[in-house]
């Protein structure tokens, strides 16, 4: 509102009474009753005018963090002949609250009592069917639009736009998009968040480019949709052009490109970008801080992640899980439950996403007896009903111990039906522990429930390779093929001055691939040297060992790897983020390289985090 306006109703309030002034300074809910009973006292409150300053009050305001919503609604109970004014602002008020349904309840109460809509009602009242995500409210929505005259009005449509963006319907907004004169920035953007909300990136990002101007709320809402798209590095390069044509980022467009980074293990950028937030005076809110401990986490630098969640004013519970997470996937398992104890001391209650990275913990740092008294304690001493991901960590934990046995007895025993996953983190311990006979048991539920899942067969027939029943690795082989399952590509990031690079099996397309092949071939000769000898069980088992070999040399991350030696100064650690799990021949030979190239390499799996330095790796050997 402008100062003249302010001014206006100040001076209409002295006018109405001088009580009323107040108001606009009241902090606290027992000033606001003291006002509220004089008003009645007065029979000023009889006033529709002034009674409609004292909802607008408590609609737009709050008292220690809390809504004076409710406190609305009892002021309105006691008002014989409510105005539009009044309508309106509840709906306005209920459109960003818990209960955006409301907002119906006031508007069809206002038509009852014969008071019709403005151009000031539709737009709330659409705001609270995206609060809901709901097309047929939404629908309703419009037809009162369409019926009370407004559908011409630019705010009314912009709101349309935003509302059919929100529920998924991106025809309908288009259609009013496109009809709307005078485009202003909400409607771009709106636009622009509703083809990142359907997954349209590309559309989303050619209206972006043809803005003729942007705010904040456009760069937000482009680089989060990027973000939300699993379009990491176009995030981050986004944020690069951002940063060229002079615009300063908010917490919110922090959130997502320090997200990406974490996605993509870029510590470089997530480092740079943490600076940006440092050097621009940016408010480290629990949401942004709590992506910067987990960025730092996920791009192999848990000391820091520590140092970032210990400087926090303000933790809640998804910050302290984020820095348990973190500390579950390096392996520090123990570090992870002093964490876990010191969040509960605290008194913050765990949530269930907690548990997951607790339990990961426990499993990755195989401490059995610890992982159970907290898998018991979920339920008895929280209330939470563990869920799929609990029981998996359990079976992952029960598995990687060499209880095979008792992992298989607890699948079969627990209250809700087992999912592939678990299933799959059982068949993961026959590997680690060559158990064949539970491994045909697994192996078979696994294949019947996801029979187009690549992984069981690769998994399942590299089981029986390592244990000589060739004859069964060749059925699996021969299935996938029947069934036209292809493995997954498995891909390498590596990030070098700020750039990411991707390395797939076999890769040619890198600009610099025969020096990446002759500088392999190098490291080749040199780990063989000290014992290096190419474990070709994880490669296909449907060619010659030479073959095999070949293939293996052609492991993404040896390829990334060997990028890394070529581009990284001497001792500086060399960070690859991978999308598959290590593979065995992978795993000894980087632990050789560490050795003999005297450099540490931090490779992020699927599932965890691998230390490999001067010979020997953070997991010894288990993961």
């Amino acid at each position: 509102m402008s100062s003249s306006g302010s001014s206006l109703i100040l001076k209409t309030l002295s006018f109405k009474n001088p009580k009323l002034v107040l108001l606009q300074s009241c902090s606290n809910l027992r000033d606001l009753t003291i006002i509220h009973a004089h008003m009645i006292r007065t029979h000023v409150f009889f006033d529709v005018f002034a009674a409609s300053r004292l909802i607008a009050f408590c609609v737009d305001s709050t008292i220690n963090g809390t809504s004076l919503l409710d406190y609305a609604v009892r002021v309105f109970s006691q008002i014989q002949n409510p105005n539009l004014f009044i309508y309106n602002a509840l709906i306005r008020g209920f459109s960003s609250s818990e209960n955006p349904e409301n907002s119906f309840l006031y508007y069809v109460q206002a038509q009852r009592t014969g008071i019709c809509p403005d151009n000031l009602t539709f737009p709330f009242l659409v705001k609270s069917c995206a609060q809901l995500e709901s097309a047929a409210m939404g629908a309703q929505a419009h037809c009162q639009i369409i019926k009370h005259g407004f559908e011409n009005d630019a705010y009314v449509r912009n709101s349309l736009v935003h509302v059919y963006s929100t529920v998924g319907d991106i025809k309908a907004a288009s259609c009013i998009f496109q009809r709307i004169r005078g485009f202003d920035v909400v409607s771009w953007t709106s636009m622009i968040a509703g083809y990142n909300k359907c997954g349209d990136v590309e559309s989303a990002r050619q209206l972006f480019d043809k803005m003729p101007e942007r705010n904040l709320v456009t760069w937000s809402t482009m680089v989060s949709g990027y973000a939300r798209n699993n379009r990491f590095d176009e995030a981050v390069a986004l944020f690069q052009v951002l940063q060229e044509e002079g615009v300063v980022a908010n917490e919110a467009v922090m959130v997502s490109v320090i997200s990406s980074c974490a996605h993509l293990g870029a510590l470089e950028m997530g480092v740079k970008a943490h600076e940006y937030v440092i050097r621009n005076n940016l408010r480290v809110n629990l949401i942004l801080g709590t992506a910067i401990v987990d960025m730092y986490g996920r791009c192999g630098s848990i000391e820091k992640a520590i140092q970032v969640f210990e400087q926090m004013s303000e933790k809640d519970t998804l910050c302290w899980t984020a820095l348990i997470a973190g500390l579950a996937m390096h392996g520090y398992g123990e570090k992870a439950l002093e964490y876990f104890s010191e969040m509960v001391k605290t008194g913050l209650e765990p949530r269930d996403i907690t548990f997951t990275a607790v339990l990961a913990a426990c499993s990755h740092g195989g401490l059995v007896e610890r992982g159970w008294e907290i898998f018991e304690s979920m339920k008895r001493d929280y209330g939470i009903d563990p869920r799929l991901e609990h029981y998996g960590c359990m079976v992952d934990l029960l598995g990687r111990a060499g209880k095979l046995a008792e992992a298989e007895k607890f699948v079969h025993e627990m209250p809700v039906k087992p999912n592939a996953p678990i299933w799959g983190a059982l068949l993961g311990a026959c590997r680690i522990h060559k158990n064949v006979e539970v491994v045909e048991r697994v192996g078979n539920i696994l294949i019947e429930l996801e029979p187009e899942h690549s992984g069981y067969y690769v998994l399942l027939a590299n089981i029986y390779a390592r244990t000589n029943k060739w004859e069964k690795a060749t059925v699996m082989r021969r299935m996938m093929k029947e069934k036209g399952v292809r493995k997954s590509p498995g891909y390498s990031l590596i990030e070098i001055d700020g750039k990411i690079h991707e390395f797939t099996v076999g890769d040619k397309s890198h600009p610099e691939i025969e020096k990446i092949e002759r500088m392999w071939e190098d490291i080749l000769k040199k780990i063989r040297l000290v014992g290096y000898v190419g474990s070709t069980g994880d490669a296909l088992f449907d060619i010659d060992e030479e073959e095999k070999e070949d293939a293996l040399h052609r492991h993404s991350e040896k390829l990334a790897i060997a990028f890394g030696i070529m581009k990284t100064e001497a001792r500086k650690p060399i960070r690859i983020v991978k999308n598959l799990r290590v593979c065995e021949d992978c795993h000894t030979a980087t632990k050789l390289i560490s050795m003999v190239f005297k450099v540490e390499l931090i490779v992020r799996d699927r599932n965890r985090f691998h230390h490999f330095k001067e010979g020997s790796c953070s997991c010894m050997d288990y993961w």
